[in-house]
């Protein structure tokens, strides 16, 4: 199949598709689901392509594949889940709806162009890592080239992903009337203040790129009963995955000495595999910058001034196939993720239009991936160099 021909071919059905994808965006940011819990998100998704839920034993997840080819195969992703109280913060709807669209493009020349697809449902990135368990259950195995579109309030060929640990940290201590017995209580909430005071001073003597963030989920039920159990959840992230180990070390003992100060027992659990810092693929994100830039969307290099910091379980793709994770501006610069005021932007008309560039712009550099001459052993080849 002729390239260009391939690349005109894309660029109509996401045209044509386009009023469903929004259509289909608009009524996941309707209904927002949390992680693992996104059943109607992912039965729509998998409706419009025609599979089913409850791929690779993940009950949210779903996958189409063309497999007939010969040719190197690419996976587009999908992403749907939703932030407590807020919604779609974080514009999954919109990475949703890309995705589908992408795929759907791309499913349209796949067959013709020599190459094979896959368009997966991964669920719970907010926390739950739903594409680590995918790649555990053999997801990613013969794929050469992943890719997703995340909006943001820039377009940039990547944000910076840093590692992740989560966890779910919880004190024992013993219940006692507050006025009469004091003496015979253990305050479980002392214990995790003071662990989180001791945090709170650690943050002063880590590195710039370096992030810790904890909040009380359970902190007692009346002032006159020293609380016994309480539970705190916590997030500690780094650049990579190694420095990452040395700060985990560094919050526990922080934690861990709130306990011991009160008297309590301290019990930490994960709440989520720990999440990788993303290497992007120079090649495939060239052919991605060059496929925006065609559509009128230039995509800048992050800098000092330009960076949007995240962690995802993207970037666990990226260490085991070529990856790439752009963003694409949907509100203005100023407007933070994760807040109701990006959740609006997602349901925006500039939503729209990130939508279907993002789709049109994966779908092309799919069939770059498929029918431009060298470029999946390009793609290969600096994958294979990387550390």
């Amino acid at each position: 199949m002729d390239i260009e021909a391939a690349r005109q071919r894309v660029r109509q059905e996401v045209d044509r598709l386009a009023p469903r994808l929004w259509e289909v965006a608009q009524a996941i940011h309707a209904r927002p689901e949390l992680l693992y819990e996104e059943r109607y998100a992912a039965g729509l998704l998998a409706g419009e392509l025609g599979v089913e839920t409850g791929a690779y034993g993940v009950e949210t997840a779903f996958e189409l594949r063309v497999d007939d080819g010969y040719g190197p195969c690419v996976a587009i992703l999908c992403e749907y889940d939703a932030l407590p109280g807020i919604g779609h913060g974080c514009g999954h709807n919109l990475i949703a709806a890309a995705g589908l669209g992408a795929g759907l493009a791309a499913a349209a020349v796949v067959r013709e162009a020599g190459g094979r697809l896959r368009v997966l449902g991964t669920p719970a990135e907010e926390g739950g890592g739903g594409k680590i368990r995918l790649i555990d259950a053999g997801a990613f195995e013969g794929v050469d080239a992943a890719m997703m579109v995340h909006p943001a309030g820039l377009d940039l060929s990547e944000p910076d992903v840093i590692a992740i640990a989560t966890w779910r940290v919880e004190y024992q201590g013993v219940g006692a009337h507050a006025a009469a017995f004091p003496e015979r209580g253990r305050n479980a909430l002392d214990a995790a203040v003071l662990g989180y005071n001791a945090v709170a001073a650690l943050r002063q003597h880590i590195a710039h790129d370096e992030r810790i963030h904890g909040v009380f989920l359970k902190a007692g039920e009346k002032p006159n009963i020293v609380p016994d159990h309480t539970v705190a959840e916590w997030y500690v992230r780094s650049p990579t995955l190694d420095s990452l180990q040395t700060l985990k070390e560094r919050v526990l003992a922080c934690l861990a000495g709130g306990a011991a100060a009160a008297g309590c027992e301290m019990a930490v659990t994960p709440t989520a595999p720990e999440y990788s810092q993303l290497h992007t693929s120079a090649p495939l994100i060239e052919r991605y910058r060059r496929n925006s830039e065609s559509l009128g969307r230039p995509v800048a290099t992050p800098d000092h001034h330009r960076k949007v910091t995240c962690s995802t379980d993207m970037g666990n793709v990226s260490l085991v196939v070529p990856s790439i994770h752009p963003l694409v501006a949907v509100s203005p610069p100023e407007v933070a993720l994760h807040t109701a005021g990006f959740a609006a932007w997602a349901a925006s008309p500039e939503g729209e239009t990130g939508m279907r560039d993002g789709a049109t712009a994966l779908a092309l550099t799919a069939v770059d991936v498929w029918l431009e001459p060298g470029t999946a052993e390009e793609i290969r080849a600096a994958f294979a160099s990387e550390p």
